[in-house]
């Protein structure tokens, strides 16, 4: 059957005479069929991927090109006068995650089935996700980003649970999502959800809702506001619900191929992605009891299954729950914390090592303790853990630990954002690079080809004639095609310093005042969610939105600068920066961004990352030489060091820096004033003037003189050509292809 043949029988009509939405919805079940035909049950020992965030992004292309059928797709539609990007828009984006970890995390499952190994991925079925960010007098107000609709990715499984709280019952019901691997297996994300959640709850347009109704509440949201102790106790209720869910999962099949339970760790591994998951440890203890093993020989059977990845060393990040939350919500499992707690006390002198202090419950704490493996996600996080942030429990167990460098997955992050690269890629150095990442080195030898250059230059700026298009029809945002575009986008988060770009920015704009114009235009981008609590965050993008109004409509200043805030940053969003960047704005404080993979993507494309030494930076610098990756500011040690003798003075660095000064000053300028609230502005003001946290203000002058200099690096095009080929050749270390290889070879072992 041809492929108009299949899309036509599943539309029951001309593939002329349809519409979009039926197109969409036909490719929608024919993945589905073709990717049931690919599953696999093969492997006696099973990887279960326990997130709070899959950050999956839409997936009909995804799919399409992991299948080997998108051109075949793509073609056919065509031949009909149907465009597959206009299909692909009609696609939700799934709310099912936030960040860096869960788009790992989407990653990860992606590569598992790529490398034809029996992995799945457990979460929750959110009904609207984070929110969606919706700018109103230069403010981020949030909204439900309602995602599931009647055809979707989802499979309503038969599967369900009844899962006990502290004084009430729930049942759980399981979703899949096929996840498709590229040329190979497909797997699974299981997703739980409930029967009884209730999207009346949520108040007003707003993302306001009943905190208390669990039974109704309790799969609304992701990460719901924890301003409140309704709202953190809320989060242990969602944690403990994943968890018991994929705890039953995971012996209910480990016994169905054969496990005695006894031997569970020949059966199962269990990666334990971030703290949100770490209930799972002493829930599968409770259940293995239920099943009449011995507490002390369940407690040695999970800690041969568990593994951690610690994703940061911010220890706010680090989750630490009362007890007295888990005595309310899951009052089952506090014995069993208590006596893991106790064996602990008994073993190790170290208080700070233990699970329950002063009425907390550390998670991490039992993550590390009755985990076999503990992970950190760049090289410089994981030697920062072991010698600082977690130096007493490396100390107890420097056998347990180890690093696992990040990766992206290069099937969606080019081949399917990039096609245009990735067809020039294909034509200088063949195929083998989309299966083996590692063959993109094969592109250094065209390093001094000046023709084969100048058509990476072309690439680009085709690709920024696509974003320019997309920004004007999506959020009717202008932007000039033949300027340096430098992006910023990620988690709204002041160690990720956006402040400090910021306040590049409003450098730039007395110097264009002042008669110093660019040799070229600029266009400064920023994408970022800020959490709903997180108010020195909101503040952040306030000063971005209020600094978009000044320069944008300031005549002497906007045909040099433009700024720009897009709207609701998401992973369809980032599809279209990415391939159109010059300049990829890596700068978070030094020692203090555990890994990131947005620096990955850019590299991947032929960004050139302006950044500090911290997280994958380092690697980065390391694989494609100084000469191309511009780095500035203080190293990880004297920025750890500083924080140990606690005597930064923020103040001090403005009162010696004019530029610094003015630039700090302008934020509550009359002008800013004008367009903006002087609450929120005041508020951000005194923050960096009395604070400043996260080191932003040391760092100011040598970020000002390094980013003039990959402007003016920029102006030599050929030179700058080489530089986006080198860190394209040398990306393929990134590819989660190899992270995963890595995390079976020394902790899977499936």
């Amino acid at each position: 059957m041809s492929m108009r043949e299949m899309i036509e029988s599943k539309i029951g009509k001309d593939l002329a005479n349809a519409s979009n939405e039926e197109i969409y919805t036909g490719l929608l079940y024919i993945v589905k069929d073709m990717a049931r035909d690919k599953q696999s049950t093969e492997g006696k020992k099973k990887l279960y991927y326990v997130s709070a965030e899959f950050l999956i992004g839409k997936l009909l292309s995804n799919n399409l090109i992991n299948l080997g059928i998108y051109d075949e797709v793509k073609n056919t539609l065509a031949e009909s006068g149907k465009n597959i990007a206009e299909i692909e828009e009609i696609e939700n984006e799934p709310s099912l995650g936030n960040g860096g970890l869960g788009r790992l995390a989407a990653c990860f499952l992606d590569s598992l089935a790529t490398l034809g190994l029996n992995g799945d991925g457990v979460g929750l079925c959110y009904h609207f996700g984070l929110f969606r960010q919706k700018f109103e007098n230069n403010l981020q107000n949030e909204v439900p980003d309602r995602w599931l609709t009647e055809n979707s990715w989802l499979n309503r499984t038969d599967k369900t649970y009844k899962v006990s709280f502290g004084g009430f019952d729930v049942t759980s019901r399981m979703y899949d999502i096929d996840v498709v691997g590229y040329n190979n297996r497909t797997n699974k994300l299981h997703l739980f959800d409930i029967e009884s959640v209730d999207e009346n709850l949520v108040e007003g347009g707003g993302i306001g809702f009943n905190k208390e109704d669990i039974a109704k509440n309790l799969t609304l949201f992701l990460y719901p506001d924890d301003s409140d102790d309704k709202g953190r106790i809320l989060r242990v209720y969602q944690q403990y619900f994943m968890v018991t869910n994929a705890a039953c999962l995971i012996l209910d099949e480990a016994v169905e191929k054969g496990s005695n339970l006894h031997d569970l760790s020949d059966y199962v591994a269990v990666q334990i992605n971030d703290t949100h998951p770490s209930m799972i440890i002493p829930e599968l203890i409770r259940q293995l009891q239920i099943r009449g093993i011995l507490i002390d020989e369940a407690i040695e059977i999970v800690s041969k299954v568990c593994a951690y990845t610690n994703h940061t060393i911010l220890a706010e990040a680090l989750e630490k729950w009362p007890e007295d939350f888990l005595i309310k919500a899951v009052p089952e499992l506090m014995p069993i914390i208590r006596e893991l707690d106790n064996k602990v006390k008994e073993k190790v002198d170290d208080e700070s090592t233990y699970i329950i202090k002063d009425g907390l419950v550390h998670m991490a704490h039992m993550d590390i303790h009755y985990g076999y493996s503990i992970n950190g996600v760049a090289y410089l996080h994981t030697e920062i853990l072991k010698a600082t942030e977690l130096n007493n429990f490396y100390k107890l167990y420097p056998e347990k630990f180890n690093n696992k460098t990040n990766g992206i997955t290069f099937r969606r992050w080019l081949m399917e954002c990039n096609p245009k690269l990735s067809e020039l890629i294909t034509s200088l150095i063949g195929e083998g690079w989309k299966k083996d990442a590692n063959e993109l080195e094969k592109l250094g030898a065209f390093v001094d080809d000046e023709e084969v250059l100048n058509k990476f230059l072309a690439v680009k700026h085709e690709n920024k004639i696509v974003l320019k298009d997309y920004l004007k029809k999506e959020q009717d945002i202008d932007i000039d095609t033949h300027s340096i575009i430098d992006i910023q986008v990620k988690r709204l988060h002041e160690y990720k310093r956006q402040q400090m770009n910021v306040l590049y920015v409003i450098h730039k704009y007395f110097e264009i005042k002042e008669g110093k114009r660019p040799g070229r235009p600029i266009t400064v981008i920023f994408g970022a969610k800020a959490a709903p609590a997180y108010i020195i965050a909101k503040d952040i993008i306030h000063l971005i939105l209020c600094l978009s109004e000044i320069v944008n409509n300031d005549p002497e200043v906007s045909p040099y600068l433009k700024v720009v805030m897009v709207e609701n940053y998401n992973v369809t969003l980032a599809e279209k920066l990415i391939p159109a960047c010059d300049i990829s704005e890596q700068i978070s404080l030094a020692s203090k961004e555990a890994s990131g993979t947005g620096n990955m993507k850019f590299m991947l494309n032929g960004a050139v990352t302006l950044g500090t030494m911290d997280g994958a930076n380092v690697e980065i610098a390391e694989l494609v030489g100084d000469e191309n990756i511009f780095t500035f500011g203080e190293d990880s040690q004297t920025v750890i060091d500083r924080y140990k003798r606690g005597n930064y003075s923020s103040r001090k660095y403005y009162e010696e820096d004019e530029l610094l000064k003015r630039a700090v000053d302008f934020i509550m300028s009359d002008k800013v004033l004008a367009v903006g609230c002087r609450e929120n502005l005041e508020r951000l003001y005194n923050e960096l003037l009395g604070k400043d946290y996260f080191m932003t203000f040391p760092d100011f002058r040598e970020y000002v003189k390094t980013r003039d200099a990959a402007y003016l690096a920029f102006e030599d095009r050929i030179a700058w050509a080489k530089k986006m080929l080198v860190n394209i050749s040398k990306a393929g270390f990134f590819s989660s292809d190899r992270t995963i290889e890595q995390y079976n070879k020394d902790i899977w072992r499936l």
